[in-house]
């Protein structure tokens, strides 16, 4: 079950922290199941369109400010590619301050 760990530690993670919403938490399990998809590997390269449809989530907006969100708040690395013919990089950290909040 060591693959459920990111899951785990993202919702030990935010239990208490008040500015995680629905959309954050769709976008967030999305990407882990991306990943998956994937391999698992070091990071997942993705674009919007890729992970909307998972997450259930039709507005760019609500995406994009999610996403960037996650990354502010320490749940992961969002590094914006800005070109149509590469995604985005996404990697996955929780720091252990934010646990043990």
């Amino acid at each position: 079950m060591e693959t459920l760990r990111p899951l785990s530690d993202f919702f030990e993670a935010i239990e208490n922290d008040f500015r995680i919403s629905p959309s954050h938490i769709a976008i967030y399990t999305s990407l882990l199941q991306y990943w998956a998809k994937n391999g698992y590997g070091n990071h997942i390269q993705a674009y919007r369109h890729d992970i909307t449809p998972i997450a259930k989530i039709s507005s760019p907006y609500t995406y994009y400010k999610c996403v960037q969100e996650l990354h502010d708040y320490g749940y992961l690395v969002y590094e914006p590619s800005f070109k149509k013919t590469q995604g985005s990089k996404i990697y996955f950290t929780i720091e252990k301050e934010i646990i043990t909040r």
